[in-house]
């Protein structure tokens, strides 16, 4: 297995060979710097991973994923799955962060907070693939919004990701990916993983976002019933 800081120095190696756009007053206002990949936040041994599409300026302050206001209602989701009470304003949501992996297609803040094009992620797809495959254990992924589930579309027969999000019920029916990564020796190596898409959790997401929490609640409860 790859260790996790050569990863990470790995993904900011390439970044740095050839640039891509990010957000770098962002990073200096935070005091980070911009190269440096914020690749996730949480428990490599947990079950469960939310899949996100970016990172946000909360993020990049934060320094970890899905810590803005979208990141606040997925973990009081995960605090209310897992302890079973409804989270204070006190409550420390970190504490959810034993349960869970918190990542992105790409581990960076785009300018404009525009997504990524598909060059840009399919230059950095070999890292998150090692990252899902050699250091996160876990077999299910909830991914937020229609760029993280379409990531995984090369990893199931073509058109098969498509045809399932055009179902009525893409949002409490999950699908299997194998996901596929290889090591600089050229050995490849396969996980079978069930995706459980949701809808971003964004206010700018009106058809969705009051449906968010109950959606969340839905997919948590089965997992961590």
């Amino acid at each position: 297995m790859s260790d996790l800081n050569q990863l990470i120095a790995q993904i900011q190696q390439e970044v740095q060979r050839e640039a891509i756009p990010i957000d770098e007053p962002i990073y200096l206002e935070a005091g980070k710097e911009p190269t440096l990949p914020i690749l996730y936040a949480g428990n490599l041994n947990s079950k469960l991973c939310f899949f996100a599409r970016d990172l946000g300026k909360d993020e990049i302050h934060a320094n970890q994923p899905l810590y803005g206001a979208a990141g606040v209602l997925v973990r009081r989701g995960i605090y209310r799955a897992v302890h079973h009470q409804e989270p204070t304003p006190s409550t420390d949501l970190q504490v959810i962060l034993e349960n869970v992996v918190l990542t992105n297609t790409v581990p960076y803040k785009p300018p404009g907070n525009k997504a990524y094009s598909e060059a840009v992620k399919k230059r950095l797809r070999p890292f998150m693939e090692k990252f899902l495959l050699w250091h996160w254990q876990g077999d299910k992924i909830i991914t937020l919004g229609n760029e993280a589930f379409n990531w995984f579309a090369p990893y199931a027969p073509k058109g098969e990701l498509k045809k399932f999000f055009e179902r009525s019920d893409r949002y409490s029916a999950s699908t299997e990916i194998t996901l596929q990564a290889t090591d600089d020796t050229g050995k490849v190596e396969r996980r079978s993983v069930t995706l459980l898409p949701l809808p971003h959790p964004s206010p700018l997401n009106q058809q969705y976002y009051a449906q968010f929490p109950k959606l969340l609640e839905e997919r948590l409860a089965a997992i961590f019933s």
